[in-house]
């Protein structure tokens, strides 16, 4: 038995609009929104009372999609020794990575909305620009320019 794909990468966050305007302003298109709630969110989620809104984004392929939720109940935690300016290493969620066209011009877009260069625009030989920015909630988001 093999997985078919995967379909989303869930993110939480506090501002949604904040969220959803940085993804878009990267390429991203909202595919929609919705209020989840109830007995099956509780059981898939094993916590009591959730009630939440959220945002799914995509790709202009539509091959990959983030779920961005911003949770009513429970309230939304983040313990004292994970900041939100967590370096790169930290174990665990690591970042998410986009292709894009013009590194930077995406990274210029996307500075009103918060983000901020990890490091620096670096050149892997003859191939590819990259770098990561740090955006909306501290998520990590790796930028890829091929070269060629």
């Amino acid at each position: 038995m093999a997985i078919q794909r995967m379909d989303n990468v869930g993110i939480v966050v506090e501002d949604m609009d904040a969220a959803v305007a940085f993804f878009v302003e990267l390429g991203m298109e909202l595919e929609g929104t919705a209020e989840v709630k109830g007995l099956v969110a509780d059981r898939c989620t094993g916590l009591d009372g959730v009630h939440c809104d959220i945002a799914m984004v995509r790709t202009p392929d539509g091959h990959s999609r983030l779920e961005l939720a911003k949770y009513r109940t429970p309230t939304a935690t983040a313990t004292a020794d994970e900041p939100r300016n967590r370096p790169h290493n930290i174990l665990g969620t690591h970042r998410v990575m986009f292709a894009v066209d013009d590194l930077e011009d995406t990274v210029a877009r996307l500075r009103p909305h918060g983000a901020e260069l990890v490091g620096e625009i670096a050149r892997f030989e003859d191939s590819y620009l990259l770098c990561y920015v740090r955006g909306p909630e501290g998520i990590i988001v790796g930028l890829a320019q091929q070269l060629n």
